[in-house]
């Protein structure tokens, strides 16, 4: 069986679990600490970083966009359907969330109010470029579920988290983009991709008292807490 090596609240994991659901493939999945990795993690991670597949030959596949398209190779494609250059735009589209994973992270760590409307400012030119190629199905290519909406997921999923806890919508001004979050939060692979303590885990490390959005969850002042938050590289790899 498939084995995936993860950090809980790591978005490029989340993509990869994600596709793996969708595609209803079975997996094991291990989590570690970057902080403490075990020691044979950096024997088999060439960058040090997660996600890390496991194959069931023992190969070791490392950085997402490549496991997916393993995934894509070994096991029936989400959109079958589609030609060579629908391909090509769904993975040019799919680098378009992945490489926005850190920045979500990095507005969600933010200390204080004027670095995170900063932050939001650049993370929100991904959605109103996804706000402009979407149409009225309610996923980015059509009536199906698709490469793409997995990429998005996990920063359409931390979104929702966010605006449920603080109020604080990452999504404010993109309504196509809000619609499409919706669909994908009800098909539950945001839940099925995470592990069971994610939430915990997710507020532990981004709504702490070390966070202007923490201090949102916990009524607290933005001068009563100290001007930096956990360091930005924490999100993951």
């Amino acid at each position: 069986m498939i084995k995936i090596i993860s950090f809980k609240i790591c978005p490029f994991v989340q993509r990869v679990t994600a596709a793996l659901e969708a595609k209803n493939v079975p997996y094991e999945i291990e989590y570690i600490s970057l902080k403490e990795p075990p020691d044979w993690f950096y024997d088999v991670s060439p960058n040090g970083q997660v996600p890390l597949l496991i194959t069931e030959s023992e190969a070791v596949l490392f950085e997402s966009d490549a496991i997916i398209e393993y995934l894509d190779e070994v096991f029936p494609a989400l959109q079958p359907e589609l030609n060579a250059e629908q391909r090509a735009m769904e993975r040019a589209w799919s680098y378009q969330a992945s490489k926005h994973y850190l920045v979500q992270c990095s507005a969600m760590q933010s200390a204080d109010a004027e670095t995170l409307q900063m932050r939001r400012a650049n993370l929100n030119k991904a959605f109103v470029r996804a706000e402009a190629m979407l149409g009225k199905e309610p996923y980015f290519s059509g009536a199906s579920i698709g490469n793409v909406d997995i990429a998005w997921l996990p920063l359409l999923h931390r979104a929702n988290i966010i605006e449920v806890e603080t109020g604080f919508d990452f999504l404010e001004g993109n309504p196509k983009v809000k619609k499409w979050q919706m669909a994908m939060m009800q098909t539950g692979l945001a839940q099925r991709s995470v592990s069971s303590d994610f939430d915990n885990a997710f507020a532990d490390f981004y709504l702490s008292e070390k966070t202007v959005l923490g201090k949102m969850t916990q009524g607290l002042s933005n001068e009563s807490e100290p001007s930096l938050a956990a360091s930005d590289n924490e999100c993951c790899g």
